[in-house]
């Protein structure tokens, strides 16, 4: 029997949560009616590859976060700008709280699955009370106890939980009651029916431009790595806030014919990527599963955490 399952997420852009939620919606929707509603439209179209069966829903059109321009105009002193920007930023917050507790009181479905947090308080306490409610969590807490009793208290009143590791569907179960705590493996949606042919000396790392995937670190890595293999290059996938100063590091390192900010790639370009490379790095901070890593080992080819 068909279900109607809705999936709630904060925007469709690049990044691991985003391509877990497109991956769940492409396979739901085999034999249920699915729909996401997502609080920001960033870009026409998804990041990935969402099937035409499955219903998008945008909450707010015309707007997106727009922290890193607060943290500039601060940085540059200018009070005009940044009164402007904390007027954008205090709508904009409003706007995703109010428009998706509106969304989630008319929810007509069988099962909600939210995908973070700020989700699962609003779903468990706007949701209506017949509908079947999972939380997902697609962060590791690092240890923090904060953000731990962030987690357990969000998800009062749910009736599943689902973690994104085995190691932390084990560790919440020690943590909540009341909620069933199930893992449910992530999963790529194909196996590529190419592999590299491991004869490139390119090097290639996937992820967000942000500090927590620590790409600087990385950076200074490779530098020491090409004055012994001068021939090997870097291609680092991806975009975000650390961009500029990545590319400055590279500028300042005179690295700008070994190392590649490649930018965002999408589905065929990103394959072509890895087909092209020999070795995955990582250097990430913290990663709660690291789905790019199951990506990267379906072209079969060497993996590397730093």
């Amino acid at each position: 029997m068909n279900k109607k399952i809705v999936i709630l997420a904060l925007h469709l852009g690049t990044g691991g949560a985003e391509k877990v939620i497109c991956n769940l919606a492409n396979l739901l929707c085999e034999n249920n009616n699915v729909k996401i509603i997502s609080t920001y439209k960033l870009s026409d179209t998804p990041s990935f590859n969402v099937n035409d069966k499955v219903e998008i829903e945008y909450l707010i059109h015309g707007l997106t976060p727009n922290r890193q321009e607060l943290e500039n105009s601060l940085k540059q002193f200018n009070l005009i700008t940044t009164l402007k920007e904390l007027v954008k930023s205090f709508k904009i917050l409003y706007l995703r709280k109010s428009l998706m507790i509106k969304a989630i009181k008319s929810l007509d479905c069988d099962i909600a699955i939210s995908t973070r947090i700020f989700h699962n308080k609003l779903l468990g306490k706007y949701g209506n009370k017949r509908i079947i409610k999972i939380a997902q969590e697609h962060n590791h807490h690092n240890n923090n106890k904060k953000y731990i009793n962030k987690v357990v208290n969000s998800v009062k009143g749910f009736d599943y939980f689902m973690p994104v590791s085995k190691e932390l569907s084990n560790f919440y179960k020690t943590k909540i009651k009341n909620t069933k705590v199930i893992y449910i493996p992530n999963f790529t949606e194909k196996i590529s029916n190419e592999i590299s042919s491991l004869q490139s000396k390119q090097l290639i790392s996937v992820g967000r431009l942000d500090k927590v995937k620590c790409f600087d670190d990385l950076i200074d890595i490779f530098n020491i790595f090409q004055k012994f293999h001068s021939d090997w290059v870097l291609h680092i996938i991806g975009d975000g806030p650390e961009k500029q100063n990545l590319q400055n590091k590279i500028i300042e390192l005179q690295l700008e014919d070994k190392i590649f900010l490649c930018g965002t790639k999408l589905k065929t370009d990103l394959e072509m990527e890895y087909l092209n490379s020999s070795i995955y790095l990582m250097t990430s901070l913290t990663e709660s599963f690291g789905l790019v890593l199951v990506e990267a080992a379906s072209f079969r080819f060497a993996i590397n955490f730093i």
